[in-house]
């Protein structure tokens, strides 16, 4: 069912308010505003249709696992920055263990349990596959007007590491090389034109280092992790999302994610401000015949206006700088607790995908 038109979203919430909110609330009592809305994002994200069966004799069975995973989307809804705050809530909360899976004459798993298997839907890409099925399923047949893309910091806890020898963001020595140097190729935009989807990724550095940005102020602000490149619909959901390493510039990104959004969802325009100002990128875009609004970038010389509804159009792109804001300040974005860009992926993107709902249930309004 496509949910994403408002007459199919009122139907999908009538639904949910008219029949199994009234069927909890008489099993559990009341409810808060907090656990309704927790019951909705986990009726449309079904993220416990995704968590695939071991192929080992031992472990949890599947079902228990698809228990653990709707309390990390608890985790997310409910604002919790730990662990050990999510057992804490559940210990107290018998509505929340019900709504989650939880039988309330079992003993809840420990924190080493919930660790392991957060570590196994890190690695199991859990919330990016559930994630990427929510948009093919209603944004799959649509045609949107644009795509905001912007990349925004990720503070981690852990130490920076330092650049590789083969980072090849560096300017390339001068001279030729020596018989025996072997000099790394140059990782650009234009390389990028010439590659598949995986190659590019693969050549996406996703260690933890030190990066620098200019805010919307102009002020610059440096920070240890990572950076999280995203393609915003023009109704604020998240399309596509990729982790990089912090010092990566943005428009390393652009083409990969561009890639990957085409594959999930036809748009129009491409939004981007002026760190993606390249003539790859423009011709790039137009190739997957997309219009791109790019903000020039004048570099020391004369600096290129939009033409008047090209610039109307460009102010949506404002779209990204509130999804950014909305996943570090309500979904979790801001408290990394985990290591590895693998794992820091994964508790991103358990955020995106409850992002990615809570969008489509405000278009009901």
């Amino acid at each position: 069912m496509n949910a994403t038109t408002p007459q199919q979203i009122m139907q999908r919430w009538q639904i949910v308010q008219g029949q199994l909110l009234p069927d909890l609330r008489q099993e559990i009592g009341s409810l808060t505003p907090k656990l309704e809305k927790l019951i909705h994002i986990l009726e449309w994200a079904r993220i416990e249709e995704f968590v695939r069966r071991s192929s080992y004799s031992t472990g949890r069975p599947p079902h228990e696992l698809a228990w653990l995973a709707n309390a990390f989307i608890a985790k997310v809804v409910l604002g919790l920055t730990t662990t050990v705050h999510l057992i804490e809530r559940l210990s107290i909360d018998k509505a929340l263990q019900r709504i989650c899976g939880f039988p309330l004459h079992k003993t809840l798993p420990s924190a080493s349990t919930f660790s392991r298997a957060f570590e196994t839907f890190a690695k199991d890409k859990l919330a990016e596959r559930t994630h990427e099925t929510l948009i093919k399923k209603h944004f799959g047949d649509r045609l949107i007007g644009h795509i905001s893309r912007d990349g925004t910091a990720i503070e981690a806890r852990e130490r920076p590491q330092k650049n590789n020898k083969e980072d090849t963001d560096k300017p390339k020595p001068k001279g030729r090389p020596r018989k025996d140097e072997k000099r790394p190729v140059k990782l650009n935009v234009s390389r990028q034109r010439t590659q598949c989807l995986e190659e590019m990724l693969k050549e996406i550095s996703s260690y933890c280092n030190r990066g620098t940005k200019c805010n919307a102020q102009g002020y610059k602000h440096s920070w240890n992790g990572y950076k999280l490149h995203l393609d915003i619909a023009d109704c604020g959901v998240p399309i596509s999302a990729l982790l990089s390493s912090a010092a990566m510039h943005d428009s390393r990104a652009a083409i990969p994610l561009s890639h990957i959004s085409a594959a999930r969802a036809t748009n129009l325009y491409d939004l981007m401000d002026a760190a993606y100002c390249s003539i790859d990128l423009h011709e790039h875009s137009r190739e997957l015949g997309h219009v791109p609004l790019i903000d020039h970038n004048p570099r020391g010389g004369k600096k290129e206006e939009f033409e008047p509804a090209d610039a109307v159009r460009y102010r949506e792109r404002s779209g990204a700088e509130r999804a950014n804001g909305r996943l570090k300040d309500e979904f979790g974005g801001r408290h990394i607790w985990v290591r590895g860009a693998v794992k820091v992926m994964s508790h991103l993107m358990f955020g995106i995908l409850v992002l990615s709902v809570d969008q489509l249930l405000r278009l009901r309004q």
